[in-house]
């Protein structure tokens, strides 16, 4: 059709866009799977068909539909079709579907709901099942009804998301005033995330954010794998776009679990693994209360379990909404008619009214980011842990230091005994950690002793042992900061982790420890083996040599910014490459970067 058809179809037909419509526009279903496994939690429903009519994207038929006054019998009428593709999904009982709410509805909001709550009834889907995406396009707060409007949705049981977050009008306003679910973080900060540690950082602390305030987060946009590995990395529970799957109209092509999206990275990081352990065995798993139940099973909880101050209160599909304090119903409690009160229809008050939010994370979430989300706001009861999304138990704050009790426990025990310094155990977890944390430049440092056991059954091991605490010594002179790891792998190998250094920062220090130590190693031997600049033993086929002086040796490994390794292994093997021709050099120090990434490029974040 060409352009000039198109406008006059336009025109002609502002006063029965909605008939049109009916005729052309289809649904679409775009996936929104969990960002820890792939399975598909929800849907976006999104509209097909619009170029028919002449217009280049479903907001210009929106704005057209809103100029004709048409807008509210759109949206009843693309959002009813939504809901009836949605209840035909095989598996919609168990999943979620997100709508669209235009902004400009909201003084017609109660009847949209009404209608849809309506629809509904008809397709046996509960409210909670239902998602409302308010969009930043514009700015809600000027609305009167708006906070009204909201606080129906709520009570009503639907879910609500904050569309668009980070570019559009008050975000963090909406987040601040208002109880929503979901956070979508818009395309533009994910866009290139990989690559970008402002992007990085912004997401990662809106995310850490969001889960203190019981929020869930999504990334929106997604089209890359990099984009999405660092989405997950920085913590987003659920992700959309293109990577996952592009919005398709027929349903027999969407699939319960995306692999690839679970797959994607390598893999993950498990030096968790502990701390999961640890959780599981102190997660409490209490009785919870449904939004739908009546006011009365409230009393009848808390007359099961007396000394319980609170129960978690979950929707239909299972997902925390918050906890019900005791506080809550205390006032209708101690009425002599409260009971009577709650009973009677004209009341009209359920458990909803009286949930409040309560900090939500992952049984996966490391023990220390617990902390932080359960301290963020001061005065909860507890975190609530959810497994797949679903509800799993709560961790209550003694639990939650007992776990890192635990933790500091174990990392005493993998301290080595003369050095004070990490063990095996802590090095290995650092470097997984490291490994996928793409946000700085990363320098891994392997430090060996040449001629070390011929000192050591030349003088005794107690002079031998007085050289290993003189460089670990050394070590934490030199490499201190938050972005430092310093370790003892065993024997006369030590390790050292720095982040953000440039790669000259890092030979400069190096020269300088390997430097002090040589000197100071030299002091140990007696005048006569100083002198010489040797000592005689015999090698390991038993044969007599001289021995040089002791020094250390250090192979780095260089892995630049933005640079993410799904195996450490790599790291290892890399390393083992380089230590011989640290031997061998002159200096005994080698920098080297990952193939094909020449070291300088390495540079100092921020």
């Amino acid at each position: 059709m060409a352009a000039a058809e198109l406008i006059a179809l336009r025109r002609f037909a502002d006063g029965e866009i909605v008939t049109l419509a009916k005729l052309v526009i289809e649904t679409a279903f775009q996936p929104i799977v969990e960002a820890a496994t792939g399975a598909v939690f929800g849907y976006e429903s999104l509209m097909r068909g619009f170029d028919r009519l002449g217009f280049r994207s479903p907001l210009d038929l929106i704005d057209r539909a809103h100029e004709a006054g048409q807008l509210l019998a759109l949206e009843h009428a693309v959002n009813s079709r939504a809901i009836a593709a949605f209840a035909a999904l095989p598996d919609f009982r168990s999943r979620t579907l997100f709508i669209n709410l235009d902004s400009r509805l909201v003084p017609a909001g109660a009847s949209l709901i009404d209608r849809l709550a309506g629809h509904l009834a008809r397709a046996g889907i509960p409210a909670s099942s239902i998602c409302f995406e308010i969009s930043e396009r514009f700015d809600n707060d000027t609305l009167p009804e708006f906070s009204a409007l909201v606080q129906k949705l709520r009570l009503s049981g639907f879910k609500l998301a904050i569309d668009d977050f980070g570019v559009g009008h008050n975000g963090l306003k909406l987040l601040c005033d208002h109880p929503v679910d979901y956070l979508k973080i818009d395309r533009h900060f994910i866009s290139g995330m990989e690559a970008d540690a402002r992007k990085r950082h912004l997401v990662r602390n809106t995310v850490n954010a969001a889960h203190v305030l019981g929020i869930r987060v999504i990334a929106e946009g997604v089209e890359t794998e990099a984009e999405f590995v660092a989405a997950r990395e920085a913590g987003c529970d659920l992700v959309q776009g293109w990577f996952v799957s592009r919005p398709v109209t027929d349903v027999s092509l969407l699939s319960p679990v995306y692999a690839h999206v679970a797959r994607a990275g390598g893999s993950r990081r498990s030096s968790h693994a502990f701390d999961s352990i640890l959780i599981r065995r102190e997660i409490e798993h209490l009785p919870v209360l449904r939004e739908s139940e009546s006011l009365d099973s409230v009393f009848e909880c808390f007359r099961r379990d007396p000394r319980r101050t609170f129960f978690p209160v979950l929707n239909a599909n299972d997902e925390p909404r918050g906890i019900l304090h005791e506080y809550h119903v205390k006032q209708l409690s101690y009425h002599p008619f409260g009971r009577d009160l709650l009973k009677n229809k004209l009341y009209e008050k359920s458990i909803s009214h009286f949930v409040t939010a309560a900090p939500i994370a992952d049984l996966d979430t490391p023990a220390e980011q617990l902390l932080d989300v359960f301290t963020g706001m001061g005065g909860n009861e507890c975190v609530i842990l959810t497994e797949n999304m679903r509800y799993a138990g709560i961790l209550s704050a003694s639990s939650l230091l007992k776990i890192i009790n635990e933790k500091r426990l174990r990392a005493a025990e993998d301290q080595n005994p003369l050095t004070g310094l990490p063990g095996n155990r802590s090095i290995r977890d650092y470097l997984q950690d490291r490994a996928l944390d793409g946000d700085q430049c990363r320098c891994f440092c392997y430090f060996d002793f040449d001629n070390f056991k011929p000192f050591n059954d030349h003088y005794g091991f107690q002079k031998g042992d007085v050289a290993l605490t003189l460089f670990a010594s050394l070590l934490r002179r030199d490499f201190v900061g938050e972005d430092v790891f310093v370790g003892h792998v065993g024997g006369d190998d030590f390790f050292a982790g720095v982040s953000g250094w440039s790669v000259a920062a890092v030979r400069e220090t190096l020269e300088e420890l390997l430097a002090d130590f040589a000197r100071e190693a030299a002091a140990l031997y007696t005048p006569e083996d100083r002198q010489a600049g040797a000592i005689r033993g015999h090698d390991r086929a038993g044969q007599p040599s001289a021995f040089p002086l002791m020094r250390c040796s250090a192979a780095v490994l260089v892995v630049p910014e933005g640079e993410v390794i799904g195996d450490p292994g790599q790291i290892s093997v890399r390393i083992a490459a380089l230590k011989g021709a640290a031997k061998a050099s002159g200096s005994g120090l080698v920098i080297s970067a990952l193939p094909d990434i020449p070291a300088q490029d390495c540079r100092r974040a921020g």
